[in-house]
């Protein structure tokens, strides 16, 4: 079991008993998995924050630049 694994598993087991005690819904699992899964990814240095952020502008920057098709 690697890193992200165990803070998926960690996360929705986290949310899990916030939902036992009736602090939520089941969806909250899904949330809890998906944000400790990520923090796993970036901290093995499978996700860079840094790099998507820049391949987000240059997305936008090609969608609004003008030079569109006439």
């Amino acid at each position: 079991m690697n890193l992200k694994q165990y803070l998926g598993l960690l996360g929705f087991l986290f949310v899990g008993a916030w939902i036992a005690f009736n602090f939520g819904d089941a969806i909250l699992c899904l949330v809890g998995f998906g944000l400790f899964f990520a923090i796993g990814a970036v901290l093995e240095g499978e996700l860079d924050l840094g790099e998507m952020q820049s391949r987000m502008q240059r997305s936008q920057g090609r969608r609004y630049s003008g030079g569109g098709v006439r």
